[in-house]
């Protein structure tokens, strides 16, 4: 979009802070390139030789003499390769959280065995990824200029001589598009989509987009509001850009929608509140922002939050706004809207 490049700065900032998002939002840390080396251990993914290519969604073909084993990538990328049998030895982007334990962006893969080349946003330990010898480094794209989701600017031009980049993008377009694409790259990778576990897990997340489009045919009444919590302000998100949200909404959902001139200051992203202007939009059911950037909702201490009626109807859910790419971890996103919908109260 014509914006794009205009808000690239400040949409880097404010995805990366809260994600229905936040300026001024501070991200939970562990500071960077502080893991374990994985040594000579490059993995146990599915034996696949010969060269590799693959083009991403920027239009770019990598070539490699072979298959790629040594793989870098954005911690949530990495998660979503893990679910389909490849494991990737070294991230970047929120791994770890303050106590040690596993982000929710990393999915089910154990961050002890990681490499982590930074655990923050707009850091990166360009020296342990070059004695690391990655031979691809994989990231998502926010923006239709096509830059790597965690990649600092500031080094992005040295991180891009060390090996060849793949990225998958996540940008206005719908949850199942992107789905597609990471597990067509996990295939490149050696994957295979047709085992069982692989097709029962594409079943299933149709099964649950079905259950949703027929839980929101059913209350059209239920109105969702995303949502994400930071210390001095309330942050509610467009459908706009956001895959999951445009999905939400292509099935039917009727989500609470900021109007754009609210939005003009944060790309079209989301609106900003004060807590005092929390009731601003009637809502039933409030989807928060699931990422350890951000105050979770049994957290949230300002006397208009709790006053909600959805809060007090106990109608807030989780909202993964980064969600993992694969088939088995956004089938529950469905699931739990479903569910909450169509037992919702409507209270908004």
């Amino acid at each position: 979009m014509s914006h794009a490049r205009a808000t690239h700065l400040t949409r880097r900032g404010i995805l990366a802070a809260g994600g229905a998002l936040g300026l001024g939002a501070v991200l939970a840390a562990c500071g960077d390139g502080d893991a374990k080396d994985s040594g000579a251990d490059k993995g146990t993914n599915p034996a696949k030789s010969g060269p590799w290519s693959f083009k991403d969604d920027r239009g770019t073909t990598v070539k490699l003499d072979k298959v790629p084993t040594n793989i870098v990538a954005f911690t949530g990328v990495a998660a979503a390769l893990f679910d389909y049998g490849i494991e990737v030895k070294g991230v970047f982007g929120p791994t770890r959280t303050t106590d040690g334990k596993a982000d929710v962006q990393a999915g089910d893969m154990d961050v002890s065995k990681l490499t982590i080349f930074g655990n923050k946003f707009d850091s990166f330990n360009v020296e342990q990824y070059a004695a690391f010898q990655p031979e691809v480094l994989i990231s998502t794209t926010f923006d239709d200029a096509g830059s790597l989701w965690y990649v600092p600017l500031a080094s992005a031009d040295k991180i891009a001589k060390l090996a060849p980049s793949v990225a998958v993008s996540v940008y206005d377009r719908q949850m199942p598009e992107p789905l597609q694409r990471m597990a067509e790259l996990a295939e490149s990778l050696g994957a295979d989509l047709k085992s069982a576990k692989n097709v029962e897990a594409k079943k299933k997340f149709e099964a649950a987009a079905e259950r949703l489009r027929k839980a929101a045919k059913a209350r059209p009444e239920i109105r969702v509001l995303a949502g994400s919590a930071a210390q001095d302000v309330f942050y509610v998100s467009g459908s706009n850009y956001s895959i999951d949200l445009e999905y939400f909404k292509a099935l039917g959902v009727n989500l609470v929608e900021p109007p754009e001139e609210a939005k003009k200051d944060t790309g079209g992203w989301f609106e900003t509140l004060s807590w005092e202007n929390v009731d601003k939009y009637p809502a039933d059911v409030i989807i928060m922002d699931d990422r350890a950037s951000t105050i979770q909702p049994a957290d949230v201490t300002e006397a208009t939050w709790k006053k909600l009626p959805a809060v007090k109807a106990g109608q807030v859910i989780a909202r993964s706004p980064e969600p993992i790419l694969s088939y088995d971890k956004c089938t529950p996103l469905l699931d739990n809207l479903a569910e909450a919908i169509e037992k919702a109260k409507k209270v908004g």
